[in-house]
C-alpha cells in the first residue's frame, strides 16, 4: 500500500510537509487544475449553498484553505488557521472571535475531523450561531467500504473504535481522526445530543463511494479524465440504495434549536 501511495502521489505535494502553509497553496492549485476534482468541490459547494438557512446574517467558513466556496455562497467569511490568498480571517475553530448569535451558519469541508477538541468547537458554534441557523459540513464517513479505503490507502488517521472524541497530533492537518464525524453523529449520537441540546441532527446524506477516490483528491494523481465525471456521478446515483455500505462521505446539517 505504501508503494502504491508513493507511485500515485501528486508531483506538486510529494514529500511536502502537510502542516507547511505552502501545502495549502499547492492544494489550491491542484483543486483548480484537476477538472474531475474541481467538479466534486463545485457539487459540494452547491449542496452547502442549498442547505444554508435564508437571511442576511453572516456565514463563516472554517478551513477555507485552497477552496473556492465564496464563488457559490455570496458574502461568506472565509477563514483558516494560517494566512493565505482569499482568507478573510485567521482563527481557531475552538475560540471564535464572533459575537453571540451573530452567524446564520458555520460551514466547512473536510475540517471537523481535524478539530482535536470537538466539544470546544460545538460550544462555540452553539454560542455564535443564531436560532434557526445551522452548522453544515462535508466529512468522511464510516462504512465497510470506507474502512478499507481510509484505513489502508489514506494518509490521515482513521479510528472508528476510538473511545474518546478528542485526539492528539502535531499540526492542523496531520492531527485528525477521519472517523470523528461518524463517531459524533452516528455511534455516539445520543451522547452528542445530550451534551449539545442546542443542536438537532437535521440531515445526514451519504454519498460519493468512488468519485473522490478516482479524482485522486488533493494529494494523489487523477485516475479518470474530467469528461467522465458525469458518467461516474450517474453510476453513483444508481448505487444510492447501498450507500450505508459504500459511502465515503456525508453531508451533515445540524440545525440550531
Amino acid at each position: 500500500m505504501k508503494l502504491a501511495r508513493t507511485l500515485l502521489a501528486h508531483p506538486l505535494t510529494r514529500d511536502v510537509d502537510l502542516d507547511d502553509p505552502r501545502t495549502t497553496l499547492l492544494r489550491r492549485q491542484i483543486i483548480r487544475r484537476k477538472r474531475f476534482l474541481r467538479k466534486i468541490y463545485e457539487e459540494w459547494y452547491e449542496q452547502i449553498a442549498a442547505s444554508v438557512p435564508p437571511g442576511n446574517a453572516p456565514i463563516l467558513e472554517l478551513g477555507s484553505g485552497g477552496g473556492f466556496l465564496r464563488e457559490h455562497v455570496r458574502g461568506v467569511i472565509t477563514s483558516d488557521v494560517v494566512c493565505g490568498p482569499g482568507i478573510d480571517a485567521v482563527l481557531d475553530g475552538t475560540t471564535l472571535p464572533i459575537e453571540d448569535h451573530a452567524l446564520r451558519a458555520i460551514v466547512m469541508v473536510d475540517v471537523l475531523h481535524h478539530l482535536s477538541e470537538p466539544r470546544r468547537f460545538f460550544a462555540e458554534a452553539a454560542r455564535c450561531v443564531r436560532q434557526t441557523g445551522a452548522v453544515i459540513m462535508i466529512e468522511p464517513w464510516v462504512t465497510p467500504w470506507s474502512r478499507l479505503i481510509y484505513g489502508r490507502l489514506h494518509h490521515e488517521p482513521f479510528a472508528p473504535d476510538a473511545s474518546e472524541w478528542e485526539f492528539t497530533g502535531s499540526g492542523p492537518l496531520t492531527a485528525a481522526n477521519g472517523a470523528l464525524p461518524w463517531i459524533l453523529f452516528e455511534r455516539d449520537r445520543a451522547k452528542f445530543l445530550r451534551e449539545f441540546p442546542q443542536f438537532a441532527i437535521h440531515e445526514i446524506q451519504l454519498g460519493m463511494p468512488f468519485r473522490y477516490l478516482l479524482s485522486g483528491g488533493v494529494s494523489m494523481r487523477t485516475l479518470m479524465p474530467g469528461w467522465t465525471f458525469g458518467i461516474c456521478r450517474q453510476a453513483e446515483r444508481m448505487l444510492q440504495p447501498w450507500m450505508h455500505k459504500l459511502a465515503m462521505f456525508a453531508r451533515i446539517k445540524l440545525a440550531r434549536r
